[in-house]
This record gives C-alpha cells, sequence and structure tokens, in this order.
C-alpha cells in the first residue's frame, strides 16, 4: 500500500461513516459532505499531477495517482449529478455512503502492491457494486443485481484458486515478486497458470466477451446515476485495471505467457466486434450504453494484451479518456430519462431543441468515442492502432480503425433518434435539465476537448512522469 495516497482510501470511508449520523434528520447534508470529500480530494490530486515537482516525490508509480485522479473526477460528477437528479430519495444517506465506500475500495485496488490485498477491495467493490443497483428499488434494479452476483461470482472463485497457486509457488503475493520470478528465468508454469486464473477472474468482473452477460442487465436496470458510475469506473477498476497491471508481468515472459497474452488480444477483438455490432440492434439507451462500453473496453485489453510499453501507454490513456465520454453519456441518459421519462429512443424524436446543452454534450462524447480528431479519444485509439502495427498485430490494427467507423455509425443512429429526429410527444414536454445537473457533463466534456487539444503536452506528460515509473 502506497502511504502517500493512504488518505484518498481513508477520508471518504470516514465520510462515509459519519453522514448516517450527521444526516440523519437533515438528509440534504449528506449531499453536502459526499461532495465536499470528493472535491476535496480532486483538488489536492489535481495539483499533485499537474505540479512537476510535487509528482516527484509523490510514492508508487504515476499509473496509480492518474487512477485514484480518474476515481475521483467520476465519483464528484455523478455524486454531484445525484443530488440533483435524486429529488426526495427515501434512502439518500445509505446511497451517498456506499457510493463513497465504492470510491475508498477502488483507491485500494488502485494503489496496492499485491494481488491479495487488491482482491480484497475488489470484493468490497463488489458488495458496494451490488447494493448501488438496487438503489431505487425497481424489479429491474434487482433483477440486474442478481445476474450482477450470480455471473460475477464465478470471477471471484477463479481469482481465489489462482491467489492459492501463487503463494504455494513463490510464497507471495506481491507483484515485485511475480515479476522478479518471471525475469529470473525459473521455471513458471504454475504461477503462469494461476496468473491466468486470476486473469479470467478479472475478465469477467470486466465484462468482456464472452463474460459480458450481466453488463447490459445491470447497467439497464440500475438507478441512473449509478449506471454512470458503474460505466464509468467501476468495471474499469474492478477488472480492467488488473488486467493491464497483469499483462505488464505477462510480457517479461515467454512461452505460456505468450499464449495468455494472445488470448487476451482476441478476447479484447472479440469484445470490440460483438459490442459494437449489438449497440447497433439496441432501442434502450442504455442498454445501446452498456455494449457500447463493452466494445470500448475491448480496445483497452487488445492494447493489455499485447503488452509493449506503447500499447500499455495506449490503454491507460483510452482507460482515462472512456471514463470521461462514457459517464457523460450515461449522466446524459439519466437527463434524458428524467425529462422524459423513458430510455426507449424510439420515443424520444426530436430532443434537441427541447435540450440543446444535453445534445451538444453528448456530440462531444460520441465524437470522441468513435474517435474523431481533435478529441482525446482520437488519440487513444490512434496510440493503440499505431501500437498493434507495430508489434506485428496488423490485422488486429485493420479491424480496430474498422470497428471505429462502426461506433460513429451506432452513435450517429442515437444521435438521430434522440435528438435530430421527428418531434415526439415527449419532446414536446420535455424541457433542459437544471444547470447543477448540467455542470458535471460540461466538465467532463471540457476535460474531453482539452486533452484532446492539448494532446503533445499530455503525450510528453506521460511518458515523462507515468510511462517511467508505470513499468514493473
Amino acid at each position: 500500500m502506497e502511504r502517500g495516497l493512504l488518505a484518498y482510501i481513508l477520508i471518504p470511508l470516514l465520510s462515509a461513516v459519519i453522514i448516517p449520523f450527521a444526516a440523519r434528520n437533515k438528509p440534504r447534508l449528506a449531499d453536502i459532505l459526499a461532495n465536499v470529500t470528493l472535491l476535496a480530494g480532486l483538488s489536492n490530486l489535481a495539483y499533485l499531477l499537474l505540479n512537476a515537482n510535487s509528482f516527484a516525490e509523490v510514492p508508487g508509480d504515476g499509473f496509480s495517482l492518474l487512477m485514484v485522479f480518474t476515481i475521483y473526477l467520476v465519483a464528484l460528477c455523478v455524486v454531484f449529478f445525484s443530488a440533483f437528479f435524486a429529488g426526495a430519495m427515501p434512502n439518500r444517506q445509505a446511497y451517498y455512503c456506499l457510493l463513497l465506500t465504492s470510491v475508498a475500495a477502488m483507491c485500494g485496488v488502485v494503489t496496492t502492491s499485491d494481488f491479495f490485498t487488491l482482491y480484497i477491495y475488489v470484493e468490497v467493490l463488489a458488495v458496494t457494486s451490488f447494493a448501488l443497483i438496487t438503489t431505487d428499488d425497481t424489479s429491474a434494479g434487482l433483477e440486474g443485481a442478481i445476474k450482477y452476483f450470480l455471473l460475477t461470482f464465478p470471477a471471484s472463485v477463479f481469482i481465489i484458486v489462482g491467489l492459492s497457486l501463487l503463494l504455494l509457488s513463490i510464497g507471495s503475493f506481491s507483484f515485485e515478486s511475480v515479476q522478479l520470478f518471471l525475469s529470473a528465468g525459473m521455471p513458471g508454469g504454475t504461477v503462469l497458470f494461476a496468473m491466468g486464473l486470476i486473469l479470467l477472474g478479472f475478465l469477467i468482473k470486466s465484462g468482456i466477451v464472452p463474460f459480458h452477460a450481466w453488463t447490459p442487465d445491470a447497467y439497464q436496470g440500475s438507478f441512473s446515476p449509478v449506471s454512470a458510475h458503474l460505466a464509468g469506473i467501476v468495471t474499469k477498476v474492478s477488472g480492467v485495471y488488473a488486467i493491464i497491471r497483469i499483462s505488464m508481468l505477462m510480457r517479461l515472459s515467454e512461452g505460456m505467457a505468450e499464449a495468455l497474452a494472445g488470448t487476451l488480444m482476441f478476447l479484447g477483438m472479440l469484445s470490440i466486434i460483438v459490442g459494437a455490432i449489438a449497440a447497433l440492434r439496441q432501442k434502450d439507451l442504455k442498454r445501446m450504453l452498456a455494449f457500447s462500453s463493452i466494445s470500448q473496453l475491448g480496445y483497452i485489453v487488445l492494447a493489455a494484451g499485447l503488452g509493449t510499453p506503447l500499447a500499455i501507454i495506449a490503454a491507460i490513456f483510452h482507460l482515462f479518456n472512456h471514463a470521461t465520454f462514457k459517464t457523460v453519456l450515461f449522466l446524459n441518459s439519466a437527463s434524458l430519462e428524467h425529462a422524459s421519462g423513458t430510455t426507449d429512443m424510439e420515443k424520444m424524436g426530436g430532443m434537441e431543441h427541447a435540450m440543446p446543452w444535453t445534445s451538444w454534450t453528448s456530440v462531444i462524447a460520441l465524437l470522441s468515442t468513435a474517435g474523431i480528431p481533435p478529441l482525446s479519444g482520437f488519440w487513444s485509439k490512434l496510440l493503440i492502432i499505431i501500437a498493434l502495427w507495430a508489434g506485428g498485430a496488423k490485422v488486429y490494427a485493420m479491424l480496430a480503425l474498422l470497428f471505429s467507423i462502426v461506433t460513429l455509425a451506432y452513435f450517429m443512429v442515437m444521435q438521430k433518434k434522440i435528438f435530430f429526429g421527428k418531434k415526439s410527444e415527449a419532446a414536446e414536454t420535455a424541457s433542459e435539465v437544471s444547470a447543477p445537473m448540467l455542470a458535471p457533463v460540461v466538465l467532463l466534456s471540457a476535460v474531453i476537448i482539452t486533452v484532446g487539444l492539448l494532446f503533445p503536452w499530455f503525450y510528453t506528460y506521460l511518458v515523462e512522469t507515468i510511462a517511467k515509473r508505470m513499468i514493473l
């Protein structure tokens, strides 16, 4: 555990304990405490990331620090949005307690330096996610939570068996011990099998094809801000983060590790294809965005499987970008549901005039998702394609480029149906959501544009202050 980042775990956890008592008779105080906690943490993290001198003094690698920053950024946007979306939500205090506990758990996942502690935090995150999915007490939410539990439970079994084999083989769970064991050229068959089981568990928790069955139902059935929380950051931290870490270790060895890396790349490409094609066929907005998430996570896993330094940087960059643009899209889906009372795209035509801010922030996010320049998503996808081409995976590179076009196609269909299509009954009565509900999506849209326009500086920063400390 990195002591310099320990406060980002403990403070939200402390707030989660205080909220039920402090806000017992004043539910709105829970909103204030949750927002102040996350805003204070995010402000300090922004200073650490942007101040080169202080960054050099931060313990651990830059990957962990960037992930903690991303967690706080997404969580603050979700919490701030929820404060004005939820209205008279009866279990307000419990909702914020769970969100802050999930933030603490995610920060624990990305700051630990051994697999067992990482697993413990992932399980805490799974429990809070299960509870959050049922926030609004609907049958859809309960169904989504049950599917989430039943279909991700086997993942925990695979991970714990893999951890047991890892302990028996090398006597340690630490990333450093695994690295030393593999780099020393010692026989690593059992260790690599253990790593394969751990990897399989985290692939399931990520919702990568063919382990994606729980994802659309969980996202569709969840309380709308929770969908943004799950898609924006939870699935990335509970699964994809660990996959990237493991891929750093696998590329240090040969033989069986190469087979694991090849499997990872295949499943990443399969997720890109299946997610994109399935998204084209959806009528429900949240379900379409869920399949889109599966497809975009495929790009990250594909790059992580390649495992070259450029591919790892590209995977991390796309992970950050995906957190921003997917949170925008899911928060906008919550706004549309709030204004129209439905997530059926066929019933929301012509919303652009009623909700112009929601419309144009969606355009920014979808263009970034599809990899249109000069937005942030273009650069991370370009890096992934260049890394694949340079690494000899030219077929994967061409397919990744092709399905970026498919991504643009299904998002254009979505935008036309919801905002630019024939004016629906919902559009007649709908109006733009309040300025506080728009603030998080405008902030994230600004991040998408800024990172895209300042890419040369951002890439140099990524290499100089993160990549050099990132590779184990």
